[in-house]
């Protein structure tokens, strides 16, 4: 980590004991391709510059502030240094209130991860509480003041390290409910759901992210490659989505080809009801493999 910059140090206090940290971003979209805004008479690149909205003349940074809207067209002016004084102090310290099983908190609540990596001195408290909660399959949740704003944050063992996601706060996220619900009450059942199955199990693989490549980004440098060289890319086929009517047929179809690309679409379904019934014959607990604990879904 001493090539990349900290983004923020501090320390990290459980119980009566508290150690220096630094957190390093995880992610970065640094190397995507970026473009600028081009006058297309000109050919020239457009600096973006702040008008008055009623009088359309320009307005320089110094004479910028926050506003609030009352009423319609209707502003408070805020001063940025009276956000600033808003925020509480920070003692610097990431705090923990509280350790909690690894898979209590739905994913939907993540935001963005962080490295959180110990100063010399705090090695060894830093290597307890990184082992002590590997050991007790926990994370911890805690609490500061990041840039500017009060974070609470998920800590969780990763690696040699740790690794600490904030999270976003529960008015930030919305109801799952009210997303899915218009989605139509259907039971699959019979010989669709059954080649559903077989086709699942045989696409079953490991994640790895090496092996995902960002198409668009790689689309974009070959448009990017071929403006260059005056030529024109060729045009995308559309995607063919699959009919309610013609689901079935596209399922023992895809059941063919992934079974072994000769097989007839009524001994692929064959084959996965066969497989069903062993598989059933050799469960012998009702409990999940993983043994993980059920995520809380969002409310």
């Amino acid at each position: 980590m001493a090539a990349h910059r900290a983004q923020w140090k501090g320390f990290l206090k459980f119980g009566e004991v508290s150690f220096g940290v630094a957190l390093y971003t995880a992610s970065s979209t640094s190397e995507r391709i970026a473009f600028n805004t081009i006058n297309k008479a000109t050919g020239n690149r457009v600096n973006r510059i702040f008008v008055d909205s009623e009088t359309d003349d320009p307005v320089p940074r110094e004479a910028q502030t926050k506003g609030f809207e009352i009423e319609n067209g209707q502003y408070i002016m805020i001063d940025p240094e009276e956000v600033a004084a808003t925020i509480p102090e920070s003692n610097k310290t990431l705090e923990v209130d509280a350790f909690i099983p690894c898979a209590e908190v739905d994913d939907v609540y993540f935001d963005k991860p962080y490295y959180l990596t110990p100063d010399r001195i705090g090695a060894d408290a830093f290597t307890a509480l990184r082992d002590g909660m590997k050991k007790a399959k926990v994370a911890a949740i805690a609490r500061t003041v990041l840039f500017r704003r009060i974070r609470t944050v998920l800590v969780q063992p990763h690696g040699k390290g740790l690794i600490a996601t904030t999270l976003n706060f529960d008015y930030e996220v919305r109801s799952s409910a009210k997303a899915f619900e218009e989605m139509p009450k259907i039971k699959i059942k019979g010989e669709m759901l059954d080649l559903a199955k077989h086709i699942i199990g045989t696409k079953k693989g490991k994640f790895n992210p090496a092996e995902f490549e960002d198409r668009y980004e790689l689309a974009v440098a070959e448009l990017v490659k071929a403006k260059i060289e005056g030529r024109a890319l060729p045009k995308k086929k559309p995607v063919k989505v699959s009919e309610p009517k013609d689901l079935l047929k596209a399922l023992r179809e895809s059941a063919g080809m992934l079974g072994g690309g000769t097989d007839k679409p009524k001994r692929a379904a064959a084959n996965a009801n066969a497989g069903l019934g062993r598989e059933k014959a050799s469960r012998v607990s009702p409990k999940s493999a993983t043994g993980a604990v059920p995520r809380r879904k969002a409310s």
